[in-house]
């Protein structure tokens, strides 16, 4: 299947991506809760285990380090955690924007490997976008790196588009030194209806 983004006019294979059924319907699946500034070291592990599926242990545990503790210390309110009797299964670290009282913006999300594919992302997703604009936000960002053509053809398949870049990367628009020299960024944006 292919995706397109309106705003760039470029195509994304989404071969992974497909409409799946609630998987909070299911008994036997993780509970939702908000998130909590003591989860942050257990997430921080999960990023650095999770992760080892496509990065070694050692680019896993950098990633890590995109969440420090400051994200559950002053937006747990509005990130969110899935977890059942073994611990945490899948997060979404979120915000809303302090100097725009429109935008909202998804920082991170991880869903253990044994659970992806059934659903749990576009689960959080979907919960953080319905209470965004349930709180009068009407827009909200994303980023992922160019190399992950997952995240990509998700954003996608969720509705976001693409934020023009300063160049083009397999048919994709890119950002280069977004976080830093070399640190090329691929921006998404999701217009969200007002709650009600």
């Amino acid at each position: 299947m292919l995706l397109r983004s309106r705003s760039a006019g470029t195509a994304v294979r989404a071969t992974s991506i497909r409409r799946r059924e609630n998987p909070m319907a299911h008994r036997d699946l993780p509970g939702l809760r908000r998130a909590k500034t003591s989860d942050h070291a257990v997430i921080v592990e999960c990023i650095a285990r999770w992760w080892t599926d496509s990065r070694s242990p050692e680019r896993a545990r950098e990633l890590s380090r995109l969440l420090p503790r400051l994200f559950l210390q002053f937006f747990s309110q509005t990130s969110l955690v899935l977890e059942d009797d073994t611990g945490i299964r899948a997060f979404l670290v979120g915000l809303y924007a302090a100097d725009d009282d429109r935008e909202a913006y998804i920082h991170f999300v991880g869903v253990d490997p044994e659970l992806r594919g059934r659903g749990f992302a576009r689960h959080l997703y979907g919960r953080f976008l319905r209470e965004a604009a349930e709180a009068g936000r009407r827009e909200v960002r994303a980023i992922t790196s160019p190399g992950n053509s997952g995240s990509i053809a998700f954003h996608c398949a969720m509705g976001f588009e693409f934020e023009g870049g300063d160049r083009v990367v397999n048919g994709v628009p890119v950002h280069s030194d977004y976080d830093g020299p070399g640190e090329d960024r691929v921006c998404f944006r999701r217009a969200i209806a007002p709650a009600g």
